[in-house]
């Protein structure tokens, strides 16, 4: 956490997306207790805590030391918000058990933080020369660089192209692993672009450069866990509200509020009738309004969706 601490100065402010539209969907108890699941900067949580009332609880769940130390300079000294550090695939188990069935609403807002992103030192970024890292946090486990330089042909093609959703996923599978060793992201770009033409190279980039992320944290798996604990965590009508950011992500999302399962297929009991743990509230996707997109270019891709818990049998 020491070093965390030094960092705050250089943290990179995160703009939050969908603010306002966050917290009207959300907040359906100002007494409630809540979690925002992807705390970050703190930005969509301060706005949470200026919506509830003195006797409501906000739990801040973040891997990250570096966000968790950036939120609390934000945030300030409040009774309401309680940090939790951990990564959010496992809120049944940061959650205190006395609170499980008792939550309000969770809130996940999806993605690499911009932090992250314009930090050269995490590997995010192919702007930036830095280390092949990517880890959304600073725990051992498997790293950008293991994943360039030690998957073999097959793994890593299929990696680029059902995470990355790359059509050249194959040409640029094989020119990695004609370069290694890879060191730095900028040699991995270049890598890359060895094999690009046309007028979409920094699109396909980016692509990789995701495609990479995903695996690293192995985001889709979590994501799914998240969702499920989540619902596990609600009582009968809490809410999650969910941003994302790339179609894998939405997928997910989408699938699990139309039928509380990742197949988006509503299971049906004896006599046909439909068994539905949670329900959608949003039947579109909420998007950002051009405005905010223009103050907030990294806000062009969000989707926001809502669903409730239904009452159990």
């Amino acid at each position: 956490m020491s070093n965390a601490n030094n960092n705050i100065e250089s943290f990179y402010p995160h703009t939050p997306v969908l603010l306002e539209t966050s917290v009207e969907f959300l907040i359906t108890d100002p007494s409630g207790i809540y979690v925002d699941a992807t705390l970050g900067g703190g930005g969509h949580s301060r706005a949470f805590l200026r919506a509830l009332n003195d006797d409501a609880i906000l739990f801040g769940v973040d891997q990250d030391p570096e966000a968790q130390s950036a939120s609390a300079e934000k945030i300030g000294n409040d009774d309401r918000f309680k940090p939790v550090t951990g990564n959010f695939g496992y809120l049944t188990t940061l959650i205190p058990p006395d609170y499980h069935g008792k939550i309000s609403g969770v809130f996940f807002d999806l993605g690499v933080s911009t932090h992250q992103i314009r930090e050269p030192g995490r590997g995010f970024s192919f702007q930036h020369d830095g280390p092949l890292d990517m880890r959304m946090s600073d725990t051992s486990g498997t790293s950008a660089w293991d994943v360039v330089n030690n998957y073999e042909y097959k793994k890593l093609r299929d990696i680029i192209y059902h995470y990355g959703e790359e059509r050249l996923s194959r040409q640029i599978a094989k020119e990695i692993i004609n370069q290694r060793p890879i060191e730095t992201t900028l040699e991995l770009r270049q890598a890359i672009e060895n094999v690009l033409y046309g007028r979409n190279i920094i699109k396909s980039v980016a692509r990789v450069f995701q495609a990479i992320r995903i695996e690293v944290n192995q985001e889709l798996d979590v994501l799914k866990q998240g969702l499920t604990n989540a619902h596990e965590l609600l009582k009968s009508g809490g809410r999650i509200v969910a941003i994302s950011y790339h179609s894998l992500e939405d997928r997910i999302v989408k699938n699990f509020f139309k039928s509380g399962n990742f197949d988006g297929v509503v299971e049906k009991d004896f006599f046909g009738n439909p068994l539905k743990p949670i329900r959608v509230i949003t039947k579109q996707i909420i998007t950002p309004s051009d405005e905010e997109i223009t103050k907030n270019p990294a806000a062009r891709s969000a989707k926001l969706r809502v669903a409730e818990k239904l009452m159990e049998d």
